[in-house]
């Protein structure tokens, strides 16, 4: 086993990046270039968490934990967008928007354990 699957914040992330795909694959009226942002950036804290934790160094593990921090956030202002644009109901929006929070969050105490 990797170290980054006995992660709780790479398992949550994992969860919430597959229901994000589900969620832009079933709005196909969805502007494609929000919609290849948004798969991007929630692929890119998943990513960025497993590769932040076989880094040798804390310096490292920080930025790119810090990274998948950021793609939280854009994930976040994407489906902000989104519900601008009347693409998702309240409802799913403060759903999404509660996860990314908690991953925030976690996130935000992994980087700190970094220093």
């Amino acid at each position: 086993m990797f170290d980054f699957e006995k992660l709780d914040v790479y398992k949550k992330t994992k969860e919430l990046n597959k229901e994000v795909l589900k969620f832009l694959k079933e709005n196909k009226q969805i502007d494609v270039y929000l919609k290849d942002q948004l798969r991007r950036a929630s692929i890119s804290m998943v990513i960025n968490i497993a590769e932040g934790s076989g880094k040798f160094s804390k310096a490292d593990k920080r930025n790119f934990y810090t990274t998948a921090r950021g793609s939280t956030y854009e994930c976040v202002s994407l489906f902000e967008i989104i519900s601008e644009e009347r693409q998702i109901s309240k409802e799913l929006f403060e759903s999404f928007y509660n996860k990314f929070e908690i991953i925030s969050k976690m996130l935000l105490g992994l980087i700190n354990s970094q220093r």
